[in-house]
């Protein structure tokens, strides 16, 4: 290797470095648990509990979901249970297929007991077919699961009006969708999502609607604490290969953030970054 190659090599392993050692700083915290990755993981539409298992590695996720609808009388779902128990990530289970607070508080309550865990994703949609939360409903979930020691981190809809009242009931976080779920349209509101983020004192986890690795990264971007991806790296012709790009994504959108993006826009006069114009005036 002559000495400019190496010195590229070794300014690389460096930046590497730098990145990684920010990264790992640079903790997500969620009701006083910290985690180092900021990708969270479903559990659903995956070919096996195998390549579950082989994507959730390659993700580095910490905290994985899982629906309770799923465990009762499912030996796949109970061999996924014994699965992350045996890796040590945090679940946290969801209430998919609640159509009203009655419902998912219910189905907190039973996810506790097979769980053992205090923590819930909130889910209520009463339209079977797109998935949408139903506000009213969400919040007045969250603010008796909260009474009851829960841990309620909703998936609500990117009203800013809604996530602010779901932080006053007492959410640990709050989920707003980027777009419907499974659409993999990617971040479909753009203003919403930003006023959210800027207005939040709880973590903004961006949920659903999430197809890229770029969708990702431009989430992180935005200032948004993590995401959650579960559709688009379940169903790709290589699970394993596109975790990792998320996580990756992830890492470099979170990155960008911290470093300070420069603000977009038109500007009133373009200016060269290296002027070479001072010869003319000598």
């Amino acid at each position: 290797m002559n000495t400019l190659s190496a010195y590229h090599s070794n300014r690389f392993s460096c930046n590497v470095k730098y990145i990684s050692d920010m990264v790992n700083n640079d903790m997500l915290t969620i009701a006083g648990e910290a985690f180092s990755s900021r990708l969270i993981l479903g559990t659903g539409k995956y070919s096996s509990v195998g390549k579950m298992n082989e994507s959730v590695t390659a993700s580095g996720a910490e905290i994985v979901t899982i629906a309770m609808k799923r465990v009762d009388g499912d030996d796949e779902a109970n061999d996924l249970l014994k699965q992350i128990k045996g890796d040590k990530l945090k679940l946290l289970p969801n209430t998919s297929g609640a159509r009203n607070a009655e419902e998912a508080i219910l189905a907190a309550q039973l996810s506790r007991e097979a769980f053992q865990t205090n923590w819930i994703k909130l889910e209520i949609h009463p339209d079977a077919r797109h998935l949408l939360p139903d506000t009213y409903e969400t919040i007045r979930a969250t603010e008796e699961l909260v009474k009851q020691g829960f841990v309620v981190l909703p998936y609500i809809t990117p009203d800013p009006v809604a996530c602010r009242r779901l932080q006053e009931a007492g959410a640990a976080a709050v989920m707003p969708l980027a777009a419907p779920i499974g659409s993999n349209l990617g971040i479909t509101v753009d203003e919403f999502i930003t006023l959210i983020v800027e207005q939040s004192t709880v973590p903004v986890v961006i949920d659903a609607g999430l197809g890229a690795p770029s969708h990702a990264a431009k989430a992180m971007e935005m200032g948004a604490d993590a995401v959650m991806v579960n559709t688009a790296i379940a169903t790709a012709a290589d699970p394993v290969a596109m975790a990792k790009a998320f996580a990756l994504a992830v890492e470099a959108g979170r990155t960008a953030y911290n470093a300070g993006l420069p603000v977009s826009g038109r500007v009133a006069e373009a200016e060269p970054t290296s002027p070479l114009t001072s010869f003319l005036n000598d």
